[in-house]
């Protein structure tokens, strides 16, 4: 590949479910890659397979990669002079391409039937010998095909792998080798004429000019296919694209990640509440590092320091609980309006509020309390529910942890000194609060406070409290302790 052609990565997913980490963190991987070189990204829908790519999953995988702010430069919404970017929409070209490597003898037409192949299969397993195509079909006469014609058998179009090996410089891990014994001859179309991804994926490749390719490690196998389709299109040596397979995201238990053990689409982390900019910032450091050990890094700086040769060619285990701080510390570098933009969509999804202008304003008010204590979005409703609630009612299992003496107790010296306060603020409510509970009663911040706090919010887990009382205001905060007395 010249060093002097522009960069064009491509991110190529076949979206049968909404795109999982992995998916995300090679698009992550690309887009960096192109906005550090002043290259384009290429966005293409592997969507051949019919029956589990849909148009709702397409669609679903177009709106993420808007939401994390993963622009593309070609590809669907955008278009490009290399499109179209549907395979679905591309079928013609894979057709001409398949009969043209039929004319040139590097393909053949295979009538093996499934049952066929799997019988041998199994007896090269039971001989030891690594399962694969053994080549019944690459050399037949004339005769034997009309025979297999007149019985009504369909034929696939599979590449011939010539005698010897391949062998690649990928980016990440050096020279890499395959051994063509251990690379049968590989379908390119099936017998309906609908090609298989091997086919599909290399004449893209080359007809849309990619000159690399970030992926993940589980394709780097099909990688010497891919180069046999390349000579076979006539492509020269220098101009492969650069292959660079990304390592294995691992789960915490050193297992592949999977649902089992965290991998869940990026669906899920929005709607848990993780900001776009956390999530990248996080996928980001799964097998490539920023240097001089910093986690916390804007998309500016992603595009600025990132390389290739920065990937680490070891697996990457995947950490919630770092997540979670790193999402904790974008929230918290959030300017109050961007916060309430980013607070509202859940606060009116989970029927905290209606959306009203007095509402917002209240909400407005309470962020800044609890900006420091959240990780997740998804925590803001729990948090400023107490502040909207009509019919307000502590849980039985909150109002039994203070309905004992000493709760009690507390809960009386308190209502006595706020009923006669004349200034409702945090600091004259603190002040009078500390003054009767801890020096006079000699209690424990926790202990003088923490039946205080279920009476007003209902929880024991809540915002500051001399903060939330101000905000609800003196006449419901003094209501919600007589209540709880009462009970």
């Amino acid at each position: 590949m010249s060093n002097k052609q522009a960069v064009r990565v491509r991110f190529a997913p076949s979206p049968t479910g909404d795109l999982h980490v992995g998916n995300i963190r090679t698009a992550l991987f690309d887009w960096a890659y192109a906005r550090h070189t002043g290259g384009k990204l290429i966005f293409r829908i592997e969507d051949t397979d019919t029956e589990r790519v849909t148009d709702q999953y397409i669609n679903a995988a177009i709106e993420t990669l808007k939401w994390l702010g993963l622009n593309w430069d070609e590809g669907p919404e955008v278009g490009g002079e290399y499109g179209p970017y549907l395979q679905s929409q591309r079928l013609d070209i894979y057709a001409t391409w398949a009969q043209k490597f039929l004319d040139q003898k590097d393909a053949y037409h295979c009538y093996c039937s499934a049952d066929e192949l799997e019988e041998r299969r199994q007896v090269q397993m039971k001989s030891n010998q690594a399962p694969g195509y053994d080549g019944k079909c690459r050399d037949l006469s004339a005769d034997q095909i009309e025979k297999f014609k007149q019985a009504g058998r369909k034929p696939v179009v599979r590449m011939r792998m010539p005698d010897g090996e391949t062998v690649f410089t990928d980016a990440i891990r050096g020279e890499v080798k395959f051994e063509h014994k251990y690379v049968p001859d590989f379908v390119l179309a099936r017998a309906d004429g609908s090609p298989l991804y091997t086919l599909a994926v290399a004449v893209d490749d080359v007809l849309m000019k990619i000159t690399h390719v970030l992926r993940g490690e589980d394709l780097l196998s099909s990688t010497p296919r891919q180069i046999r389709v390349y000579q076979a299109m006539g492509v020269k040596i220098e101009e492969y694209p650069i292959f660079a397979h990304l390592p294995f995201v691992m789960g915490q238990d050193n297992a592949k990640l999977s649902k089992r053990n965290g991998e869940v689409s990026i669906a899920w982390y929005r709607e848990q509440g993780f900001l776009p900019e956390a999530i990248c910032n996080y996928l980001a450091l799964l097998g490539w590092s920023p240097g001089d050990d910093k986690e916390n890094i804007t998309m500016a700086e992603l595009v600025e320091l990132f390389t290739v040769e920065r990937v680490n060619s070891s697996p990457a285990r995947f950490d919630m609980k770092k997540l979670e701080a790193i999402n904790g510390d974008k929230i918290r570098a959030l300017t109050l309006d961007e916060f309430l933009g980013w607070a509202l969509p859940f606060l009116i999804n989970s029927k905290v509020i209606s959306g009203q202008a007095d509402e917002i304003e209240v909400v407005k008010s309470a962020l800044p309390i609890i900006q420091e204590r959240i990780v997740k979005l998804a925590e803001i409703p729990a948090m400023l529910s107490f502040l909207f609630v009509k019919d307000f009612k502590v849980a039985p299992e909150e109002l039994s942890k203070i309905s004992d003496a000493a709760s009690q107790n507390v809960l009386k010296v308190a209502l006595s000194k706020v009923e006669v306060l004349s200034s409702w603020d945090h600091t004259s409510i603190e002040s009078s609060l500390r003054v009767a509970l801890i020096e006079e009663l000699g209690l424990k911040p926790r202990v003088a406070f923490s039946a205080l706090r279920i009476a007003v919010t209902g929880s024991h887990i809540s915002p500051p409290l001399f903060e939330s009382l101000q905000l609800l205001g003196k006449e419901r905060s003094i209501d919600r302790i007589k209540a709880v007395i009462s009970k």
